[in-house]
């Protein structure tokens, strides 16, 4: 038994159904952009949108952009750097041995005094 009901099957606050009743959608281009590994993306703009140099592939991810023939590398991914190799980076091996000599003399010194280092 059906009992009448008009709102059965959509939710309530639901909009109007149909192009009609929303209006015209604006006009659109497509445009393909291509990625190292040959995908083809193709998403939509208005008419009057400035179209980005590159886009991101939607299969693999790495970045498009519209030349066929020439399209973006793959970004480069750099490894996880330790603390230690920042510090090395900023240090030469003179530098270094020069601020543990210090570090190590100071030490001392205050082991001398008698104070308690732990």
């Amino acid at each position: 038994m059906s009992g009448g009901n008009a709102i059965r099957g959509s939710r309530i606050g639901a909009g109007p159904m149909g192009e009609a009743e929303r209006g015209d959608s604006a006009p659109r281009t497509r445009v393909s952009f291509y990625c190292a590994n040959g995908h083809e993306t193709r998403p939509a703009f208005a008419m009057d949108a400035e179209i980005p140099e590159q886009w991101e592939c939607i299969r693999c991810g790495l970045p498009a952009s519209t030349d066929q023939q020439n399209p973006p590398p793959p970004p480069k991914n750099l490894p996880y750097k330790t603390h230690l190799a920042y510090v090395k980076e900023r240090r030469s091996d003179e530098e270094a041995v020069a601020i543990l000599a210090e570090a190590l003399d100071g030490l001392r010194s205050r082991r001398a005094r008698g104070e308690v280092i732990y």
